[in-house]
């Protein structure tokens, strides 16, 4: 997998053959509860795309684009295989396979996206439309799904959509666009209740950085440009200078700097980043990135590499009731005293 790749996915940061629609109802099966409000027109990077009427196959690639018909009832004909944080190899995320057992019916296919887009996969699937506002679709990538059914790309960056606009994206593409709304305002307010559990994060800036224990001569981290950390900045968790300045000066989603900079984050109070237990001690024995006052106090909120929870912290639709708690206590814990 492309570095630019897992880092998107590494959640960080990830399409399939069948000739019948998953849903476990008449509703379930349409994107939308009648044809009111169509045609729908959404404009994205990529250009801009006309649904002409209520999808009722609906296909989706990239990262949890599928969460957004399903945590309104509708269950997707395919979606990308999950590649990272899958706990039992089935290539779907437990908050998702929780939702599909909820709605019931047959499980979507899943598109393996580790190469390359299934192409000939997604148009096996004969959808009506293709969500993929969270996503890293190039234009030429765009254009070749195109010629099978209207696709929905990322609003300005790619890998760079914030859960938010997802729901609203994907939502409006399939004719629940006031239930989007609703979703965004419920999913809010999940977050509120758990941030409130933990004042003192209000007062700290957080990064969440990638720390490559292979390789310590460099600091990655995610800019407001990426989910992650647009979720702490949305949060109400101070944005460091570092990554403030990083996230204006660029439209990439992810900024690395030599660790020989290491005093540009001096104001960060919490570090987030994917490790083990041994993480910490490693990052506080480095003679550069030990320096960094948040290592040195030990201030670095753990997530266990390639487990649901990590992934969780890319929030999406169905991750948020899942987790955000858990992720939430994880940060809390980090900066108690």
């Amino acid at each position: 997998m492309r570095k630019s790749r897992f880092l998107s996915l590494v959640c960080a940061a990830a399409l399939a053959v069948t000739a019948t629609a998953c849903s476990s109802s008449d509703e379930s099966a349409s994107g939308a509860a009648g044809g009111e409000g169509f045609p729908v027109t959404i404009e994205h990077a990529l250009g801009t795309t006309t649904i002409e009427a209520p999808p009722e196959r609906v296909a989706t690639v990239g990262w949890a684009n599928h969460e957004v018909p399903l945590a309104l009832g509708v269950v997707p004909v395919g979606m990308a295989k999950a590649t990272w944080g899958d706990d039992n190899g089935d290539g779907i995320l437990p908050w998702v396979d929780d939702k599909l057992t909820e709605l019931g019916g047959d499980k979507p296919e899943l598109y393996d996206e580790t190469d390359a887009i299934d192409y000939e996969a997604v148009g096996n699937s004969a959808p009506d439309v293709i969500l993929a506002a969270y996503s890293g679709l190039t234009q030429e990538q765009y254009d070749k799904l195109t010629k099978i059914a209207p696709v929905v790309a990322y609003p300005k960056v790619p890998w760079g959509t914030t859960w938010q606009d997802m729901v609203t994206l994907d939502s409006k593409a399939i004719g629940r666009e006031d239930d989007g709304r609703k979703l965004v305002d419920d999913l809010t307010g999940q977050v509120d209740a758990a941030v409130a559990k933990h004042p003192d994060l209000k007062n700290t800036k957080t990064m969440f950085a990638f720390l490559d224990p292979t390789d310590t001569s460099k600091i990655g981290f995610y800019n407001t440009n990426d989910p992650r950390a647009a979720f702490l900045r949305d949060a109400g968790l101070p944005v460091p200078s570092a990554v403030e300045k990083n996230s204006a000066d660029t439209a990439e989603f992810y900024t690395e700097v030599s660790a020989e900079k290491a005093d540009q984050f001096n104001d960060v109070g919490l570090i987030v980043t994917y490790g083990d237990e041994n993480t910490l001690s490693r990052l506080q024995a480095d003679p550069l990135l030990g320096k960094i006052p948040a290592v040195k106090a030990g201030h670095v909120a753990i997530l266990q590499q390639d487990t649901p929870l990590a992934a969780s912290s890319n929030p999406t639709p169905l991750s948020i009731p899942w987790g955000v708690g858990k992720y939430v206590d994880i940060l809390g814990a980090a900066i108690t005293p």
